[in-house]
């Protein structure tokens, strides 16, 4: 994709027409897109950032050798800034929405609620949304992309984040006429169990936040990213959820891929899934099959072996690096990386983490009373689960065991969300399909 992306962008930057960037959200992982977005890609240029505290996201401004941000309260202010070449902050996203001298929107909070709020606007206003946030896609992304659609812009999640490394895998995979029949994620540490509390010391060590890295050992990050793989494929998980299969540590991929049973694999419209303990590791991976007996021998040839599976893989994905690919591809080809392809195939539902009493509240993602897993949106929608990104702040009716898959009834959901008025619009628009 790069081979196409990097010529277009020199050019914009040749042409003095850089694609103009308005980022949301000014923590880790932005202030690594900022610092991209300046220091390698000619052909963007990031014009604001909007942030609940104006000195963190003039501090992701730092490492840019832009000019000093100035901070405005308006969208006419915000134009007059970024066309006399001065980049703007501000503690309102909505001010970068209606902005005129804004392209794209790029939503980094991690957020739900909030940053639904976010690429709501964004779109009415007639701007590419491109989200690094799995939990908002996996929620109320297929909502998002039709409304995207009818406003004639691209909603799209990252080249970076392992659902885009793993789409981009994919589309070679169907692009040289095999079959792809599961999407993978590589992991080094599954484990329900994790909080806050046991992530101090890791999150501390990278400069991240304790509840951040909890949603990746517990399980909810990965279930969040294949689903966002599942919506934009078709595929689905199996009958009780992803297998999950854990492998002596370093084994590699294409041998640990041989844990997922060939039947499964070879029937149906595929599966989403991840190993644990394999390598290369944090990459990802795309299984195939083909029934042309000729291209067989050629993959057996390039050393992929006899089939009927094989195992392709990228070893590493380079998060806020490959942002820019995605907001290129959006802005001057309008393609996204990976997006919902329709209905809802795979939900994230909450689960108890911890034995839970009635009238407890449910904290964020990442924290101490769930997680969440993968269902199959058919069986979600049957058995009435609770999504994930609509747990935190639920109170719960009665007592649930850890372990046990929470459903609607079990809780209270706060009044007056945007979140759960935009679910309820989602499943109703997509209730028969």
């Amino acid at each position: 994709m790069m081979i196409l992306v990097d010529e277009a962008l020199r050019r914009r930057e040749a042409e003095g027409t850089p694609v103009r960037v308005a980022m949301v959200g000014a923590g880790f992982m932005a202030r690594g897109i900022a610092h991209q977005i300046a220091v390698a890609t000619p052909g963007i240029q990031l014009v604001a950032i909007a942030n609940r505290r104006l000195d963190v996201a003039r501090c992701a401004f730092d490492s840019t050798g832009y000019a000093k941000p100035c901070a405005i309260e308006t969208a006419s202010a915000a134009n007059a800034a970024i066309a006399a070449g001065r980049p703007v902050v501000t503690d309102d996203p909505k001010l970068l929405c209606e902005a005129d001298e804004v392209d794209a929107i790029v939503e980094v909070t991690g957020s739900i609620n909030y940053a639904a709020d976010v690429a709501c606007h964004a779109i009415r206003h007639g701007k590419h949304v491109i989200l690094m946030n799995a939990e908002l896609d996996g929620t109320i992304g297929p909502l998002l992309k039709r409304r995207a659609d009818a406003a004639g812009v691209i909603y799209s999640n990252v080249d970076g984040d392992q659902p885009g490394v793993t789409m981009n895998l994919y589309r070679f995979v169907r692009g040289i006429g095999v079959r792809p029949v599961l999407c993978g994620n590589i992991k080094g540490l599954h484990d329900p169990t994790r909080n806050p509390t046991t992530q101090k010391g890791f999150a501390r060590k990278w400069g991240q936040k304790p509840h951040m890295v909890t949603s990746f050992a517990d399980g909810t990050k990965v279930s969040f990213e294949q689903a966002v793989i599942a919506n934009a494929t078709g595929m689905q998980v199996a009958d009780k959820g992803m297998i999950g299969p854990t492998v002596p540590a370093g084994t590699p991929i294409v041998e640990a891929a041989e844990m997922f049973p060939e039947d499964l694999l070879l029937n149906g419209d595929g599966l989403v899934d991840y190993v644990v303990g394999a390598e290369p590791a944090p990459g990802v991976f795309v299984l195939g099959t083909t029934d042309d007996g000729e291209q067989r021998g050629f993959l057996d040839l390039y050393k992929l072996g006899k089939g009927p599976i094989y195992c392709f893989y990228t070893p590493y994905h380079l998060c806020h690096f490959e942002v820019p690919t995605t907001i290129a591809r959006a802005a001057l080809f309008h393609d996204a990386t990976i997006a919902p392809a329709g209905a809802p195939r795979v939900e994230v539902v909450a689960t108890a983490k911890i034995d839970l009493d009635g009238g407890d509240v449910i904290d964020g993602i990442g924290h101490y009373t769930t997680y969440g897993q993968c269902r199959n949106a058919d069986e979600a929608r049957r058995d009435e689960l609770l999504p994930m990104g609509l747990a935190a702040g639920c109170r719960l009716r009665h007592s649930v065991g850890q372990s046990q898959i929470l459903t609607l009834g079990d809780v209270e959901i706060p009044p007056g969300r945007l979140i759960d008025s935009l679910r309820a619009e989602q499943d109703a628009l997509f209730a028969e399909q």
